[in-house]
């Protein structure tokens, strides 16, 4: 019976001295299962904020800008493909998404410090808004469109004269999708000036 006790306690002290080959095993093994942990939720958050129900889960998104693009052809169409909010506003890339959200959380200090909480306060915030999400799509030439458009596959013999010849000069010129579309899934805003336009 000693001799158990005596094997009992000497595991014991091997658990609470550990040799330094097993402490740094431990601390691999730890470290590794607490990577794919905090991977996992971390992606799972972000995969999570990029659904439409996240979107509009503020009133602010809910009742002005979404309202608007459900009367768009990218809500609805004749093939009935949908694209969703982070189509167009999220970069499908891991390091440009990661990059994305980061710049989000500025936009969250409207939604707490009620700077765009009615819709008069929208409204007025709406062109600097705007301004910033054109700037930003024309920096990274439009890539959440082209994640659906691109010159490349575009068929312009089927499309109207008008259409044809812009993407034709658009395409020489090196335009990106924003120069053009403006407005596509959004109404513009009051108060654009002709350099908005452009």
């Amino acid at each position: 019976m000693s001799d158990n006790s005596a094997d009992s306690g000497g595991w014991w002290q091997r658990l609470r001295r550990p040799s330094a080959r097993y402490s740094i095993l431990a601390i691999l093994v730890v470290g590794f299962f607490s990577g794919i942990m905090f991977w996992g939720g971390f992606n799972t958050a972000m995969e999570a904020s990029n659904t439409r129900a996240f979107c509009i889960s503020c009133h602010e998104m809910r009742d002005n800008v979404y309202q608007e693009y459900k009367k768009t052809i990218h809500y609805s169409n004749r093939t009935g493909v949908r694209a969703v909010c982070s189509d167009c506003h999220v970069p499908r890339n891991w390091f440009h998404k990661v990059a994305r959200k980061i710049r989000a959380t500025n936009e969250l200090y409207g939604k707490v410090m009620g700077t765009i909480d009615t819709k008069e306060k929208f409204e007025a915030k709406r062109l600097t808004l705007a301004r910033h999400e054109w700037k930003r799509m024309k920096e990274s030439d439009s890539r959440e469109c082209r994640n659906c458009h691109s010159f490349k596959g575009m068929n312009v013999t089927v499309q109207k004269p008008r259409a044809r010849k812009m993407h034709e000069l658009g395409k020489r010129d090196g335009d990106t999708c924003i120069d053009c579309h403006k407005g596509i899934a959004h109404q513009l805003p009051e108060g654009m000036t002709e350099e908005d336009e452009a």
